[in-house]
Formats: structure tokens, C-alpha cells, sequence
């Protein structure tokens, strides 16, 4: 068994060691074991805290998609074919194996990811143990309509049956969880899959395949297979061998995967951008408000669909909001994602963080940079940081408050009446998640009731459930992840109806042939 490096001696330079190790044979899992890309290309995964490569690797081409779409249409038949009970055995074997290699998931998490160790051990590891343990126990009750005589002469029922091979392609910010997300309804729901993880985030999901075979999963159930999107990706979402795509990513980039699953017939599941409005009506818990805009915000580094981005305070609260955000927002601690005072690590590249940045500078020219809005020196100056930010006084359609941003920079705006704050609320193309902050039930329920997202939170920001459904309305896409709901994605509805007469000739024969007998 592969030990990670122990807690005493915990640095990116340890775990990048351990990870090189542990990816010796490659960056693709088909069929039940790693192996290497055969485009003739290679890529690297860099620390973000430093800019350092960690650890190369060949990228995953045309060839290998097809080995593993193979690998997994020869596994769909057995797999498909289990009973619900012993899919869901093999699951919550799987969710005690990634139970175990925990610490082991949250390093790589941290290391490839530059997010802070405690939220990898904290939020990505643990909410993944669970999803996985939640579609271990949902495996067994795929239901459908009950059966019975819809019409005198038949009996009736619905079958939900797998679809086949699903082509899931998946982000870098949270590629544990995302892969996660795309994998266990499928499999729970007897689909075999095929993931794509972002070329610069690959680690975590290797290891989450390899836990499933090492769990009892057949080979070929899961693969993986680490590739660029142009390349690889649209291979894949394009493959006749797959019958379905679902993807998580920017909106940009989902159009594009829309265009090409569309071509061949597939079902298709998109999450993709946000903008989430974190709306604070004047009767609010201001101390609360302020508390969760700045841990909304400063989740992942802003690098959450999710994230607050936009705050409409009503404007007895706003001047008092704006000073408090600011003050919390200041004693936030950026710094090495391995240490243990650390609250902020990087952004995910030097690129992204040029981009991040690029939107706040054009900012000054309209709005006000009330804090942050720069990248820090010394040691920090390496790595791919940017301080927490606050930006007030922009106008509605400026697009620091239109365009997502995906980094650690709320806009903060007021509003005067309620229909006012609804009203800017739903003023983007987005539509993934929101909240609304408030004392009054009437206040919630109206804000709940009108606000055009996939999930609105009332009095928090960013909590998710395994039993709760998570997808967007509007640009952020369709479809969605974790619960139940889920399976509406990944399993397809047949009518299977019996005729109970035993008779010949049937009296709706003659609207075709032939008179009444």
C-alpha cells in the first residue's frame, strides 16, 4: 500500500515527490490501471503557490479516448446487468476506500489546486466520502411510475435503465468533488464512464478511479483519461461510442461542448458559469451578512461557480456593510497553502490571476477598489496570488458586475426597494445560485420565489448537501448534480405495456382496418 508523506514532514516539495511516485505509469486510468498518453505531447502540473512544475506527463489523445470509451462499453454490459444491490456494495466499499487515502486526497488536492489544507481536508475531502456513501444507498432505489391499468384493456409500468458510456468532462477548481459529481450517479445508476479532468489538475482524479478498483468496481466502470480539451475533450464529447456528455465549465466553453454532442444525438448535462447576487435586505443580521459575504466571496479563492460575486445592500445597511466587509476582508491570511494559519491560497495559474486582475485595474476607471486589488510581494510575489478585493460604486451593467470574474473580488452595489433588489439580482445571464439575507419570512419566501437560480440560500452562502439537487437556470446551464434528481441525467425512461385480453382482434384495429366485429 502507497504510504503519503507523513504529517512531520508536510511541504509541496514532499507531496510533489509522493505524487510523482504514486503517477509513475502515467496520467490516464483505462481498464483498471494507469497508463501514459499517447498524443506525443506532454504537459505540466504546476504548484500555483510557486510557479514550480511538479510533475510532467504525456497528454491523452484521439487513441487513447477510444481505448477507454472501449474499456468502458465492455464493462457497461456486466455492469448495468448487477442488481441495484450489488452496485450499491461496490459503492460503499468505494466510500470507505476514499475514506482511507483522505490525507492522501486532500495533499494532492492542495498541492495541484493551491487551495489551503484545511479546506481540502475540511470541504472537498469529506463532501466527497459522503456523495459517495449517499449514491451507495441511492443505487437501490431508482424508481419509476408504479405499475398498474391505465386504460382497461393493459397494464402499464416504467423501467429506468442506464444509458451507456458517459462522457463527463470536468473543471480544474474543485476536481475532486467534480469528479465525483460526475461519476457516482452514473455508476450508482449502472452508466460506465469515461472523465476528462482538466490537464492542470489530474492528481485527485486518478486517485478517485483507483479507489473504485481497488473498492471491487470493475475494470473499465471508471477511466479517466488526461488530455486537452481541443484534443482529447472533443474527442470524447464527440465519440459515437458515447451516449452521453456532461460537462462543468465556463458557459463559453459549454456552448461549444452543446455544439458538438448535439451532432451525434446525445444527452446532454451542462453546469456552467455563475454570478451569484448575495442580496441584504435593511432588517438583515449585518454582522452575520458581512461574515458570509466575505467567506462566500473567498471560497477557493473566488474559484467557485457559486461564490458571491455581487452584493446588493439595501441602502440603510450599505455604508455599515461596505466598512465591515472590508475590515474582515483585510484580515484574511494569504500565504502557503500547507500551512496551518494559512485562509487564502493562490488562484489556480499566473495566467488566471493576470486575468482576475486585469478585470479589477480596468475597474478603477469606474468604480472604487475599496480594498485589496493587488498581488502581493515578497514570497508570495512567485506564486499566482491576489489579495481579497472589494469594489464598490460600479454601475449595473459594468462588467466587473456582469462578467465572471473566478477569483476573490466582490462588487458590492445598492439597491432601495425590495422589487429593486430582486430586480438586479436577476440582471445577468446567470443564473446558478444566490441568497438573500433577511429577518422577515416574507422577505425569504418572496426572494426564494423570484430569484432566478438553481439554489438560494437564505441567511448563508455556499453550503451544499448530497441529498440536495445543485444546477443552474438561465447561461449557467441544465441538468442536475448530486440527489436524486440526478439520476433524471443519467438514466433513460422506457414504457413497457402488457395487453390483458388475450383477444385477436382488438376494437381499435378498425381505425386502421376493417369494421366493428
Amino acid at each position: 500500500m502507497h504510504n503519503p508523506t507523513s504529517a512531520h514532514d508536510l511541504t509541496a516539495a514532499s507531496v510533489a515527490a509522493a505524487a510523482r511516485e504514486r503517477f509513475a505509469d502515467g496520467a490516464n486510468f483505462v481498464a483498471g490501471r494507469l497508463v501514459k498518453g499517447a498524443s506525443g505531447r506532454t504537459h505540466a502540473v504546476v504548484d500555483p503557490a510557486t510557479g514550480e512544475e511538479v510533475y510532467r506527463y504525456e497528454l491523452a489523445g484521439a487513441g487513447d479516448v477510444d481505448a477507454a470509451v472501449a474499456a468502458a462499453r465492455a464493462a457497461f454490459p456486466a455492469w448495468s446487468g448487477a442488481t441495484p444491490g450489488e452496485r450499491s456494495d461496490a459503492m460503499h466499499r468505494f466510500a470507505g476506500v476514499l475514506a482511507e487515502r483522505a490525507e492522501e486526497l486532500a495533499r494532492l488536492e492542495s498541492l495541484q489546486c493551491g487551495k489551503p489544507l484545511k479546506l481540502s481536508r475540511e470541504f472537498d475531502v469529506p463532501g466527497t466520502v459522503d456523495n459517495t456513501a449517499f449514491f451507495a444507498g441511492a443505487a437501490r432505489h431508482l424508481q419509476g411510475q408504479s405499475a398498474g391499468e391505465y386504460s382497461a384493456d393493459h397494464t402499464s409500468y416504467v423501467r429506468r435503465e442506464a444509458i451507456g458510456v458517459v462522457g463527463s468532462v470536468a473543471p480544474w477548481n474543485y476536481p475532486l468533488q467534480m469528479a465525483a459529481w460526475k461519476v457516482l450517479p452514473a455508476i450508482a445508476a449502472g452508466n460506465t464512464v469515461v472523465l476528462k479532468p482538466a490537464e492542470l489538475t489530474p492528481f485527485t482524479s486518478l486517485l478517485f478511479a483507483r479507489a473504485a478498483t481497488e473498492a471491487g468496481i470493475p475494470d473499465g466502470v471508471v477511466n479517466v483519461v488526461t488530455g486537452a480539451g481541443r484534443d482529447a475533450g472533443e474527442h470524447l464529447v464527440g465519440h459515437p461510442g458515447v451516449a452521453m456528455t456532461s460537462f462543468t465549465g465556463s458557459t463559453g466553453v459549454g456552448k461549444r461542448v452543446a455544439e458538438i454532442a448535439t451532432a451525434t444525438v446525445k444527452r446532454l448535462h451542462l453546469e456552467l458559469g455563475g454570478k451569484a447576487p448575495f442580496v441584504v435586505f435593511d432588517d438583515a443580521d449585518l454582522e452575520a451578512a458581512v461574515h458570509g459575504a466575505v467567506a462566500g466571496a473567498l471560497i477557493n479563492t473566488g474559484q467557485d461557480c457559486t461564490a458571491a460575486t455581487r452584493a446588493y445592500v439595501q441602502r440603510p445597511l450599505y455604508d455599515a456593510f461596505v466598512s465591515g466587509v472590508a475590515d474582515l476582508m483585510r484580515t484574511v491570511r494569504t500565504g502557503d497553502p500547507f500551512a496551518a494559519d494559512t485562509d487564502l491560497g493562490p488562484l489556480i495559474s499566473h495566467a488566471h490571476r493576470d486575468r482576475v486582475a486585469g478585470f479589477v485595474d480596468r475597474a478603477r476607471g469606474y468604480a472604487r477598489v475599496v480594498t485589496g486589488g493587488e498581488i502581493p510581494g515578497g514570497t508570495l510575489a512567485r506564486g499566482a496570488y491576489y489579495l481579497p478585493t472589494l469594489v464598490a460604486d460600479a454601475a449595473q451593467d459594468s462588467e466587473i458586475v456582469q462578467a465572471e470574474i473566478f477569483g476573490p473580488v466582490l462588487v458590492v452595489l445598492p439597491f432601495d426597494s425590495d422589487e429593486e433588489g430582486i430586480r438586479l439580482a436577476n440582471d445577468t445571464p446567470y443564473g446558478l445560485a444566490a441568497s438573500a439575507w433577511t429577518r422577515s419570512v416574507f422577505r425569504a419566501n418572496r426572494a426564494t420565489r423570484e430569484i432566478e437560480a438553481g439554489c438560494v440560500w437564505v441567511n448563508d452562502h455556499i453550503p451544499i448537501l448530497s441529498e440536495m439537487p445543485h444546477g443552474g437556470y438561465k447561461a449557467s446551464g441544465f441538468g442536475k448534480d448530486m440527489s436524486a434528481y440526478s439520476f433524471e441525467e443519467y438514466t433513460q425512461i422506457k414504457h413497457v405495456m402488457f395487453d390483458n385480453t388475450a383477444v385477436a382482434r382488438k376494437d381499435w384495429h378498425r381505425t386502421v382496418f376493417g369494421d366493428r366485429p
